[in-house]
């Protein structure tokens, strides 16, 4: 199924700061946003992020910030983004939690519909997705926010035949998911848990058993994404910081945010040394240079 979408550039109050210090040096460069989530970096020159209350995604260069949104049409395309990635195809993958499906838009801003459900029934929000090795697509797509009721799944969509599979189920809303390095784990916030969880991956793509690498009381792990020495950065939502944990489990460093909302991470710029996140309660992106770059995505054009 193919839908047909036209941008529309329209004036919004989107701003600049590329002087406005924050905390800790991150640099406001985007606000008046709508829950902002999804960070995605293009591997040129751009930062696509999702709007999850509003039906557009904003990009962010390095000179300007601008937004799109869907020409009226019947169906609308898209509703509500959460989670997006690019992939070598150069399309832009979203998670598409008011709809209940996987789109992604071309360069040409032409949407497609992947996929928007399981064995006759749809996806109940996706939340967002990652891209392993060899091309194939997990996300993960959580229904009850209660830590005792299991009923969140991670899926697979198979690079070659796009068959979905179910790679793990029962967990309690799994929200940031991430691959490891050497591409052999996987790593999923279970937020209602406050908990990030490791899976090691079998041949057939399903998940083993997980274990608790990191537990963070006082909030929610959200997006997650690696640095280059396999230090996990954690969006806790409702912590109001970055939380970076070592390969063994330790906590690294916490980075204090803005706002008390930080809900996702994105690594960008030649040198992957700009780090970015999305804050929810200023309603801002912001970005802060760091010292070790970021993991390359396996999925990066």
């Amino acid at each position: 199924m193919k839908y047909i979408l036209t941008f529309i550039f329209i004036i919004q109050t989107f701003t600049i700061f590329a002087q406005e210090n924050i905390k800790n040096d991150f640099v406001k460069v985007a606000d008046n946003m709508k829950f902002p989530e999804g960070p995605a970096w293009d591997g040129k020159n751009t930062v696509y992020v999702s709007n999850c209350y509003g039906t557009w995604i904003t990009r962010i260069k390095p000179d300007k910030c601008d937004s799109f949104v869907v020409a009226p049409t019947n169906p609308i395309p898209f509703e509500k983004t959460n989670g997006l990635a690019f992939n070598k195809d150069n399309y832009l993958y979203a998670c598409d939690y008011g709809k209940g499906a996987i789109l992604k838009f071309n360069k040409d801003g032409n949407c497609e519909l992947v996929t928007d459900g399981y064995l006759g029934k749809k996806f109940n929000r996706p939340n967002d997705l990652a891209f392993d090795k060899n091309g194939n697509l997990y996300f993960t797509d959580p229904k009850s926010y209660d830590k005792n009721i299991p009923d969140g799944v991670v899926y697979k969509i198979n690079k070659k035949n796009k068959k979905v599979s179910v790679a793990y189920s029962g967990l309690c809303f799994p929200n940031g998911i991430a691959f490891s390095k050497d591409g052999k784990k996987l790593f999923v916030c279970e937020s209602a848990k406050e908990r990030v969880l490791q899976f090691k991956i079998k041949k057939d793509g399903t998940l083993t058993k997980p274990v608790e690498f990191i537990h963070l009381p006082g909030g929610d792990p959200d997006g997650i994404a690696f640095d280059v020495e396999g230090n996990l950065y954690i969006a806790h939502f409702g912590g109001q910081a970055i939380i970076v944990v070592k390969p063994d489990g330790s906590i690294k460093e916490k980075i204090t945010t803005p706002g008390k909302k930080p809900s996702n991470v994105e690594f960008a710029g030649k040198d992957l040394k700009t780090l970015y996140i999305t804050e929810d309660e200023t309603n801002a992106v912001y970005r802060k240079e760091v010292g070790v770059a970021g993991l390359k995505l396996f999925s990066l054009p």
